[in-house]
């Protein structure tokens, strides 16, 4: 681990914006990510626009657009960029389907609107070719095909029939993988101190959520969580597949913070913390450590454990308490041009990294 990837919460400090002040808050810590908030069901709809409208008042997406930054306005569409999925083709791997027979070329095409009323019905029915080309598995061509083939089951069952609808409570699978038909959203935000990695909080403390207002009617939610007082990296996403497969222990997803100390390590202590210590929940190694300053009251530590407060508990059992602590790496993203409470979508090339993380 460099020492420039552990320096880079050094600069966020000259760009980081006050935090609002409320004395009817309370100063707990934030115990609650996204278990407790309010993620994408297996097979849900992309809820309409309205519904999440009252969430934030106009000031917060305001706030919220002001504080984006990076090339995308708006999500891009991660479909175009994803690799071709295994499977696709009787033929074989990574091929794509044959043209549909039939005569196409004098039919004009009908704008989304036009689709969205033709496949929607006062009950919320969605016909099942949209509803899995809206998930990013294909055209809604190409989805007639692998229902025709018998490819599709709702809610157990293989369903043949064209046209056939389907309700937001059905759960809809291609082959073993269920299907989200939301537009799959990803960002990262360089979270600032005081506020709570959560979706909603009974005490309408501030949230992680309001710095991203300005996002989209997306029903997004962190992954994993950063304590209350702790910045740093923090990606969000509908993506409850790539969110379960970065957060599952086994995988050892790189994370990398910044800790600054009330007094300079020493080096009887920063040499147990390397060989590995014995805490409360188990045994701890980190995966690297390094002074930062030359006063060693910074330390950069590398990490793959999810454990809660680890970073924290780790120095504390040695009787030091942590000042700050950000996080300035996490996965195959960095703090690059992303300055403290600031947020960017994902590029469609970092995504793609991220879901073959191994």
């Amino acid at each position: 681990m460099g020492r420039r990837e552990a320096r880079g919460a050094d600069n966020d400090r000259r760009s980081e914006r006050g935090p609002r002040t409320d004395s009817n808050r309370s100063e707990r810590d934030d115990r609650s990510s996204r278990d407790g908030g309010s993620g994408p069901r297996e097979g849900g709809f992309r809820p309409r626009d309205n519904e999440f409208d009252k969430r934030f008042s106009d000031e917060q997406r305001e706030d919220s657009r002001d504080r984006r930054v990076g090339k995308f306005k708006q999500a891009p569409d991660y479909n175009k960029e994803r690799p071709t999925k295994p499977g696709f083709d009787k033929k074989g791997p990574g091929k794509r389907f044959d043209k549909p027979k039939g005569d196409f070329t004098d039919k004009k095409p009908k704008s989304d609107r036009d689709l969205e009323r033709e496949d929607r019905d006062p009950s919320g029915l969605i016909r099942l070719n949209r509803y899995i080309a809206n998930a990013g598995v294909c055209s809604r061509r190409e989805a007639d095909e692998l229902i025709s083939r018998g490819d599709i089951t709702v809610n157990g069952n293989v369903v043949t029939e064209m046209g056939y609808k389907v309700q937001p409570t059905d759960m809809v699978k291609y082959g073993k993988t269920t299907l989200n038909p939301e537009k799959l959203v990803y960002l990262l935000l360089n979270k600032p101190k005081d506020y709570l990695t959560t979706t909603e909080d009974p005490e309408e403390r501030k949230t992680v959520m309001e710095l991203v207002a300005d996002a989209g009617n997306f029903r997004i939610y962190p992954v994993g969580r950063l304590d209350r007082n702790t910045t740093g990296l923090l990606l969000m996403t509908n993506d409850g597949e790539l969110a379960d497969k970065l957060t599952h222990p086994s995988n050892n997803i790189r994370k990398i913070y910044q800790v600054e100390l009330d007094k300079p390590i020493t080096e009887e202590h920063f040499e147990a913390i390397q060989s590995g210590i014995e805490l409360e929940d188990g045994f701890i190694k980190p995966d690297d450590l390094g002074l930062v300053t030359p006063d060693a009251q910074v330390v950069g530590i590398e990490i793959h454990s999810g454990r809660n407060r680890i970073v924290r508990r780790i120095f504390e059992h040695f009787g030091y308490e942590v000042a700050k602590l950000d996080r300035t790496v996490y996965a195959t993203l960095n703090k690059k041009e992303l300055p403290r409470g600031k947020w960017r979508f994902l590029e469609p090339k970092e995504v793609i990294k991220l879901k073959y993380l191994s």
